[in-house]
């Protein structure tokens, strides 16, 4: 099988995320999307705790057969490396191609990742775009040069919905129908996060 990974702080996770995975799944032929919810990111705050980010993000997909969750890096403690998660599901899934789904601003990060070229070994990259796909396109080609591997373009538009643009009209007490699925809005509202600005 081809399973696809889809990692991410999920604080909330909104239309975009459901799009690209979407996406991805059908350009590849990927027989499972995994949506794994960071426990502690190294890079970013989360704001809310990560039970209420993963339950977010379980109502999210739970209208797609093709999409399951993993709580794996919230249960194992600690900061949420990359390298560490493929090892896990290289175990979980043994048989199988991983494909890794990032976006074109995390690929131009790679270096910065905890062993970056075991990551590139383990799992294909797919990419999409954050800017055009033109920039995508250059991304790609200098991260083949550097660390060689699969890494592919997503052929989708760039969606310019950000989880802290969803934080920040919550906080402003504002609509974000539609913006994220209807299960999290609810959540959202009946948990009141976000509504200080977190």
């Amino acid at each position: 099988m081809n399973i696809g990974i889809f990692g991410g702080t999920f604080s909330p996770i909104h239309s975009a995320h459901l799009i690209i995975a979407e996406t991805a799944r059908e350009q590849y032929n990927l027989d499972r999307v995994i949506f794994m919810t960071s426990g502690d990111p190294p890079h970013k705050t989360a704001g809310v705790d990560a039970p209420s980010r993963f339950q977010m993000t379980r109502l999210a997909i739970a209208g797609n057969d093709r999409f399951t969750d993993d709580d794996y890096e919230i249960k194992s403690g600690g900061k949420s490396y990359t390298v560490h998660t493929l090892e896990y599901m290289k175990k979980q899934y043994p048989n199988d191609k991983l494909f890794f789904i990032i976006g074109e601003d995390s690929l131009g990060d790679l270096g910065k990742w905890y062993e970056p070229e075991k990551i590139i070994s383990m799992a294909a990259l797919i990419v999409f775009p954050r800017v055009s796909q033109e920039s995508l396109n250059e991304k790609i080609t200098a991260a083949k040069e550097k660390f060689g591997g699969e890494i592919l373009p997503v052929r989708a538009p760039v969606i310019g919905l950000s989880s802290t643009y969803i934080r920040e009209r919550i906080s402003r007490g504002e609509t974000v129908r539609y913006m994220v699925p209807d299960k999290v809005g609810e959540y959202i509202k009946e948990h009141n996060l976000y509504a200080d600005g977190d």
